[in-house]
């Protein structure tokens, strides 16, 4: 067991102006490589959700046979997205990827866009990307599954990071998923690593990307710390 694994959404790989190779040295996971002296396996998507961490680790041969079996640690760096306002349920905006003919498919793409925003905003945002309780069944499915097989191998999670979005114009489910993922690790024996202050800071100080949900470079050499420092107490490595 020789490497870091980080499992998360886009945080893992976006900085203030776009998205980076994984490997970029400004970022949090890489950042932590560094600190840590252990090599970091990145499996994160746009958009992930605590449900795409699970079928990462039960789909992806690469992830529950290579990077998992030589891991250290495992960061569980989702949840922010599971608790952004939708405007409509996931399966439906998901479900655009798959309309043919491709004109439609831009068409509807292009009016869920437009029109998504100001359904949040008229409604404030009634549904989340995915429910808490989802959210939470998800991520215990996950850390049972590593503890069957490694049951030393010690877990990590982050805390949702606050946003500022226009696209998602309510953050009316940050606090309550802020609470639910403190409840869920001191439940399931996780580490939790609380990075609301610094990703909220990040936001206070404008050193966010224009999307306002991505952060700056301060912010993730701010997490990185934090997670360097909670891989220090558990013995990492």
């Amino acid at each position: 067991m020789t490497h870091l694994l980080v499992i998360g959404d886009s945080l893992t790989f976006h900085g203030p102006d776009r998205a980076h190779p994984p490997r970029d040295p400004r970022l949090w996971p890489s950042i932590v490589a560094a600190q840590t002296g252990l090599p970091v396996d990145v499996v994160a998507g746009v958009g992930w959700t605590a449900r795409d961490a699970w079928w990462a680790l039960t789909r992806d041969p690469m992830v529950w046979g290579e990077y998992l079996p030589r891991a250290e640690a495992l960061v569980l760096a989702v949840g922010g997205m599971d608790a952004l306002p939708a405007a409509v349920p996931t399966y439906l905006r998901q479900g655009i990827a798959y309309i043919r003919p491709g004109w439609v498919r831009r068409k509807v793409r292009g009016l869920y866009l437009e029109l998504s925003p100001r359904v949040m905003a008229i409604t404030g945002g009634p549904l989340r990307q995915l429910p808490q309780a989802a959210t939470d069944h998800y991520l215990s499915r996950l850390v049972q599954a590593v503890r069957t097989w490694y049951p030393e191998l010690p877990i990590l999670l982050l805390t949702p990071s606050p946003h500022s979005a226009e696209a998602y114009p309510t953050d009316r489910f940050h606090a309550g998923a802020h609470a639910a993922a403190r409840a869920w690790a001191a439940t399931h024996d996780v580490i939790l690593v609380d990075i609301e202050e610094p990703t909220q800071r990040g936001l206070d100080n404008g050193w966010v990307n224009p999307d306002g949900m991505h952060w700056g470079w301060q912010t993730h050499a701010e997490v990185a710390g934090m997670v360097a420092e909670a891989l220090q107490r558990a013995s990492v490595p």
